[in-house]
């Protein structure tokens, strides 16, 4: 394993980890920067696969005890937590059939940086909008989310499947149009990101299994604890600056990126 490929994979993992959970498409980042990078994995997307993994398992360890309280209290048939976990099923539901609709199309279509950047600003400027006229919040805390509005915040959710739209994104932004608060929206969309990603992690595996190329195990190993170590970093810090400022900030960066990659992307 030569210096050049670890340093590459080592950024990967960076950005996978820092952007999964941000408004700001890790997809799309990852389209991009193995696009500036020239980084190949092992064939059959088996690394941006992997890495994914690495992102979900920071969240599931940071909200280990709200997973814990909710499994058991299914168990119970305990209100609450019988209502969490319906609307994070049913918020579930639409991205998984309508990605398994679409999953041959988006991934021979759209997986472009051109499209990629476009959604950047796209995404941006309706983060814009979205901020500046929702409505005050009616749901406050993850236990007071209803299946209608987790439903809603579902459908949204696959907008995400457009590279550069960002998951994260349209579920947090579709959240708030529902009058879900900041930190909720968040973390709703974290809670929401394990059953989506690990169902699309499983069902990517499935249709590559032919062509996967496990020989660069140490190369897929070191993406996925870089995503896991970063990702571990960036969450909580997340949820406790969007309470305080909002999600401007993303905007503008979703805009800025977008308009330098279309530019450089134009010019080559």
């Amino acid at each position: 394993m030569d210096a050049t490929l670890i340093w590459k994979t080592v950024l990967i993992g960076v950005v996978e980890g820092l952007t999964e959970f941000l408004p700001v498409s890790s997809t799309g980042h990852i389209i991009l920067a193995e696009s500036v990078m020239g980084f190949e994995g092992p064939p059959g997307k088996v690394f941006e696969i992997v890495i994914q993994l690495g992102a979900i398992l920071a969240v599931c360890l940071l909200y280990w005890r709200k997973l814990w309280a909710t499994a058991t209290g299914v168990v119970a048939r305990d209100p609450t937590s019988l209502r969490f976990s319906l609307a994070v099923i049913v918020a579930f539901l639409p991205a998984a059939v309508i990605g398994v609709a679409l999953h041959k199309y988006i991934k021979t279509v759209l997986f472009d940086p051109k499209v990629v950047a476009v959604s950047l600003i796209v995404g941006g400027i309706a983060i814009l909008v979205i901020e500046k006229y929702a409505q005050r919040p009616r749901i406050k805390s993850l236990d007071d989310m209803d299946w209608k509005t987790a439903l809603y915040i579902g459908f949204c959710q696959s907008l995400a499947m457009i590279p550069g739209v960002s998951r994260a994104g349209s579920t947090i932004m579709g959240a708030r149009v529902f009058r879900v608060d900041r930190a909720t929206a968040a973390e709703f969309s974290f809670f929401l990101a394990m059953p989506t990603m690990i169902g699309a992690t499983v069902y990517d595996l499935y249709k590559n299994w032919s062509t996967l190329d496990w020989h660069g195990s140490g190369i897929i190993a070191l993406g996925f604890f870089t995503a896991f170590l970063c990702a571990l970093v960036v969450v909580k810090p997340f949820v406790r600056f969007i309470s305080r400022h909002g999600f401007g900030v993303f905007a503008w960066y979703r805009i800025a990126l977008g308009a330098l990659a279309l530019a450089l992307l134009v010019m080559h």
